[in-house]
């Protein structure tokens, strides 16, 4: 593991997302008529979990006391796709990226997981970290940009100087 004994304690923040093409399986989903049950609640739950177990899965992932997770599953109707975000934040004294990635495929395997049964052709697809803000570096986001309504709901900034 990196040494980030030396590093300043700050608030740290990521937000990570990722899509799960249903096919002909995204009004079932949506309608939360799966036989496995509600895969979208099921989602969430797992999102945290996987965003709470992320140095447990990634060997040299720091173990951190997180103080803040919240996954959201967004249908896109127009891609019969599931958008996953999650979003994690804690004081630290190193960043909370691997938190939120782990949580948004957390959630994106259980809905390809409860709806495999009904529609096998699925794909996970564009998984990545939107931003992250806190430590030396302030706010990154990723090159790709945001869509209006990310920045809205996110609202990424730059750290203030105490």
């Amino acid at each position: 593991m990196a040494d980030v004994r030396a590093k300043a304690i700050t608030a740290r923040r990521a937000v990570a997302v990722g899509e799960l093409r249903a096919g002909d399986a995204f009004a079932a989903i949506v309608e939360r008529r799966l036989p496995k049950g509600d895969a979208l609640a099921m989602a969430e739950i797992a999102g945290l979990q996987g965003a709470k177990q992320a140095s447990a899965l990634m060997p040299l992932c720091h173990p951190l006391a997180l103080e803040f997770v919240a996954v959201r599953c967004v249908p896109v109707p127009e891609r019969s796709a599931i958008r996953v975000y999650c979003e994690a934040a804690a004081q630290a004294r190193t960043g909370v990226e691997m938190e939120a990635l782990a949580g948004a495929n957390a959630a994106l395997l259980t809905l390809y997981d409860l709806t495999k049964p009904v529609q096998p052709a699925l794909s996970i697809e564009g998984v990545r970290l939107l931003f992250k803000q806190g430590g030396k570096k302030g706010l990154w986001r990723h090159p790709d940009g945001m869509s209006a309504e990310e920045e809205a709901h996110y609202r990424p900034q730059e750290p203030t100087s105490a």
